[in-house]
Parts: C-alpha cells; structure tokens; sequence
C-alpha cells in the first residue's frame, strides 16, 4: 500500500454524512437505560429498539443493490440522511413505546442506507487505500458519536425529562452540510445496463459474513448494555452510566483514526486478529470490574479493539465479492441487521432471566468466533503494485 493518503472534499463530505448519524448512535444505543426508564418497561421490551434498528439494517441491505444502481451513491448517501432525520424527528416527538419503535425502524433504515454509501463509495473512490480512508471516516464519525453520549447523558443528568430533545441537534448541521456541498458532490451517474449486482456469492464470503456478524453483534452488545452493567456492579445511577460510555466511544474514535495509520504496514487479516484480541483482553477486564476507574479504563480498551473491525470486516467482504460491492456491502447490511437485532435483545432477555451480569458471557464467545473465522479463512493477498518496494 503507497505511504501517502489525501484526505479531500470527497472524504470530509462523506465522513461528515457518517459522523451525523452515528452522532444518533452514541445517544440512542447507550441510553437504553434512559428510555427503559422513562417508558417503564423490561429489558427484553426496550431491547426492541435494538431490533427495529437490526431490521431496519436488513431492509437497507436488501434494498442497496437496488438503490444505487438507481440512484448512485451520492443521491443514495443524501436520501438516506433525509429517512434518517425524518425517524429521528418522530422518535423525539412520540415518547411511548408503541410509537418509538417505528420510528427507530425509519431511522435505521436511513442510517443503514448512509453507512453502505460510504463504503461502497470510499472503496471505489480511494481503491487500496480504502484500507486508511474507511477507518479515518468511521473515525471522524466516532466524534458524533462520543458528541452523542455524551451530550445525551449530561441532558440527563441535568433535565432528565429533555435527553431526546438533544438528538434533534442533527438535523441542523444535516442541512447545513447539504446547502454547502451539494455542487460539489454532483455525480453523473450512469445506470449498469445489465442492472443491479447480484448473483451468488462465494463460501468464502458467507464464512466471513458470519465472522463480520459476530463482530458486529459483540460491539452492539456491549455499547447497548455496558450501561446497565455499570449500573449493576458499581452502583450509578443510568444516567451517570451513560455519560461513562464515553470511554467506549473514545476509544473507537482513537483506535479509527490512528489504527489505519500505525498499522497500515501489516496485511488486512492481522490488523483484524489484533483488533479483535485487545477488544477479548479488554472486555474480560470489564466483565470481571467493580471500580468505576477500571471499568471506564476496560471500556477504552474495548472500544480501540473494535474500533476497526467493522471497517476491515467490510474490506474482507468486499474483497471475496468478485468485483461486487454494492451486492457484498448490502449483505453485510443484512449481517449487521441481524447482529443489531438480535444480540441486544438477546442479552436483555438473559438479563432479565439470569441478571446482566451472566449475560454479558456470551459476549467472549462472539468474539471467539469472529476470531477463529479471521484466521481459518484468509483474505486473498493482494498483488504489489509495480512502483511499490
């Protein structure tokens, strides 16, 4: 891979687009004991609102082939930040249960649809270098979404009643960002005249799909019900919880940005496998903790150990997709909507069952799978380029 990687419009733009809806992410996910509190409900019925995101994840997927051979993925990437504000708009403004569950479906819908444009989009436009460029913009939208817990946890703290109120601050800059670069992102775009990709997809792409899903479900487990875990071993109130998510969602942003950097010179597979071991040694800290100090230190650690899978799983798929992305990025949607929807509400309702924290055990054996895939099934190395040393 060459040294050198330029960072421009392209990238802050779509970046930009990633960082708003993940902003809605780092509120929405950690403050599940917030709206479990405010609606009166169990584990197991807030877990819901992992599900409809998980579904709606599974929707975009299915739908993304489609989308961007008719659309592209400039327009694809704008209407999904358009669905996105409007299930967020009528998330804040319909506070009961039966209501806040479709909403989270439009929603995620819309913020499925922006995560696959931008790597669909990021790998056409920056090639092998899309190895540095995805990690960086998912670092930039970590941002939004260390912004979002914290921001949503310390509306809590102060007005309890208002912590939604926050989550419309994304439609502002979401607009603001149209107004500014639509000129710039104009894309003709031609449709593929034998129509959308699809066609079967290799073993070796379902057997890393089931890796990828295990990444994803891992991290959403933990980001969904870390939380509680707090609340549970150390004694803090939910809101106090939830602004300590933070630590996990800095260490994502940390681990993205300079993750690609430092460990660009190492081939694809073993950035993965380094990922996902410091994300087991770090959550076997979190899991055996009762200080706040360690826990807040364990959740970093978590969040710099998955702070690139997502990116790099997505790659591995990408590269098993013969010459298909937008087929490979949709079923990769359908993973991460699985994972979304299942993983939270299975381990709500564990918890329910067996408390939060003898759940939490299925957690080490995601990350075991994931692992063991990574290694048994390796990503074709990639030819050297004839400049390169």
């Amino acid at each position: 891979m060459t040294k050198s990687f330029h960072r421009d419009r392209f990238f802050w733009i779509v970046a930009t687009q990633t960082a708003i809806v993940n902003f809605y992410l780092g509120g929405f996910g950690p403050a599940q004991s917030l709206l479990r509190q405010d609606q009166g409900t169990s584990l197991t019925i807030a877990s819901l609102h992992g599900t409809a995101m998980g579904l709606a994840s599974i929707f975009a997927g299915y739908a993304n082939p489609s989308i961007a051979h008719r659309l592209g993925r400039t327009r694809a990437g704008w209407m999904g930040l358009g669905i996105f504000t409007l299930g967020l708009s009528l998330f804040v403004l319909s506070p009961p249960v039966f209501l806040t569950l479709p909403a989270t479906l439009i929603a995620g819908f819309g913020t499925s649809m922006v995560i696959n444009t931008m790597l669909t989009s990021m790998s056409h436009h920056f090639g092998r270098q899309a190895q540095v460029a995805i990690p960086q913009a998912n670092g930039i939208a970590s941002i939004g979404f260390v912004t979002g817990t914290a921001l949503i946890g310390t509306i809590a703290i102060i007005s309890p009643g208002l912590w939604r109120i926050g989550l419309l601050l994304t439609i502002p800059i979401a607009i603001t960002l149209f107004l500014l670069s639509r000129d710039a992102t104009t894309e003709e775009h031609v449709r593929d005249t034998a129509g959308p990709q699809d066609g079967k997809l290799s073993r070796r792409f379902w057997l890393s799909w089931v890796g990828f899903t295990a990444c994803i479900s891992s991290e959403f487990a933990v980001s969904f019900w870390a939380a509680a875990l707090l609340k549970d071993r150390v004694g803090s109130s939910a809101a106090i919880s939830t602004v300590a998510i933070v630590a996990l969602g800095t260490g994502m942003g940390i681990g993205r940005w300079y993750g690609a950097l430092l460990l660009r010179r190492f081939a694809l597979d073993t950035q993965l496998l380094g990922m996902i071991a410091l994300q087991f040694l770090g959550f076997v800290c979190f899991w055996l903790s009762h200080s706040m100090a360690l826990s807040l230190f364990s959740l970093f650690v978590i969040g710099l150990g998955v702070s690139m899978q997502f990116a790099l799983a997505s790659i591995r798929l990408i590269a098993f997709s013969d010459g298909r992305p937008d087929l490979a990025i949709g079923r990769s949607s359908l993973a991460a909507g699985i994972a979304i929807a299942v993983a939270p509400f299975l381990l709500g309702v564990l918890g329910d069952n067996f408390g939060i924290s003898r759940a939490y055990i299925m957690v080490p054996v995601l990350i075991v799978i994931a692992f063991t895939i990574v290694k048994f099934v390796p990503s074709a190395p990639e030819p050297r380029a004839s400049h390169e040393l």
